[in-house]
């Protein structure tokens, strides 16, 4: 295949990179300055610049652009970047894909913070999207910029991306340090559900989405069997060969994280019940088995 990817120098667009040209597909990249090889195609989605051609040449278009979710919960400015990068991308991604004649399909990254807090209620792709969170109001918006592309005929795969587990990135880099200190803590009673994924099953999923023409619509990259945030916090520590005492009240996360502290406090025991259907096999189905990986 010819694939096309967006945010291909991010810590999972450089892994999906690596997989995709392992199995062989052709891969390039599109890079905001001048492009330097065969293998590289400069945009400029803020300007509405892109390589049409690229686009025509495309069996898949790949978008994980976007600014990093680490950032100042208390600024404006922080949470309109975020919005901004992923709707802006695209969008410039999906009206090109309408354009063109091939019609290839778009692979559109998005967040599993889009269905909101649902408490101990399990979440499928079917579920409604509940609440004004900003991550959940982000993705909602990031989601419709995506549509066009549908509109058009294109195979459209929405990526409902759960926190990716790898001791190289957030969240677990950080959360790793104070663990291994003996300061893991569990936030707010532990019993909301924290939805997650290996790296490997996320590249994995990922790669069979693009390579399956006959599946469409929106795929939660989630491992099958979500912990809530108190099991999370007992099996890194148990990982870890450390206890897991401390807490953070509700209060004070609200306060300390602001616009973020719906995703630590809000429950999403999501099910990836599309990828499961489509015939996607985890290689991480639970907690221990997420973890393991993740710190392998």
């Amino acid at each position: 295949m010819r694939i096309l990817i967006a945010g291909a120098s991010g810590f999972l667009g450089s892994h999906l990179v690596q997989r995709f040209r392992t199995d062989g597909h052709d891969v390039t990249r599109l890079v905001r300055r001048t492009a330097s090889g065969s293998d590289e195609s400069a945009w400029d989605p803020y300007a509405g610049e892109l390589d049409q051609d690229a686009v025509e040449a495309a069996d898949v278009v790949v978008n994980l652009a976007g600014t990093p979710t680490a950032g100042n919960p208390h600024s404006q400015r922080w949470a309109r970047e975020l919005e901004e990068s992923r709707v802006t991308t695209t969008r410039v991604l999906a009206g090109a894909i309408a354009r063109a004649e091939g019609k290839p399909a778009f692979l559109a990254g998005n967040g599993i913070s889009f269905y909101g807090d649902h408490g101990a209620d399990q979440v499928t792709e079917e579920s409604d999207s509940r609440g004004d969170a900003l991550l959940t109001r982000v993705t909602q918006v990031w989601q419709a910029a995506a549509e066009p592309a549908a509109e058009s005929g294109a195979r459209v795969c929405v990526l409902r991306t759960a926190p990716v587990m790898d001791r190289r990135s957030p969240p677990l880099k950080q959360m790793r340090v104070a663990f291994s200190l003996g300061l893991g803590t569990r936030l707010g009673d532990g019993r909301q559900y924290f939805p997650m994924i290996s790296l490997r099953d996320w590249v994995g999923a990922v790669a069979f989405l693009a390579g399956n023409d006959s599946v469409s619509g929106p795929f939660n990259l989630c491992c099958p069997e979500p912990p809530t945030n108190g099991e999370f916090t007992e099996t890194l520590a148990s990982a870890l060969g450390r206890k897991a005492f401390l807490s953070v009240p509700k209060v004070a996360l609200k306060v300390g994280a602001g616009q973020m502290s719906p995703e630590l406090l809000g429950s999403v025991r999501a099910r990836p019940a599309a990828l499961e259907k489509a015939g996607y096999e985890f290689l991480d189905p639970d907690v221990r088995a997420v973890v393991a990986a993740a710190l392998a």
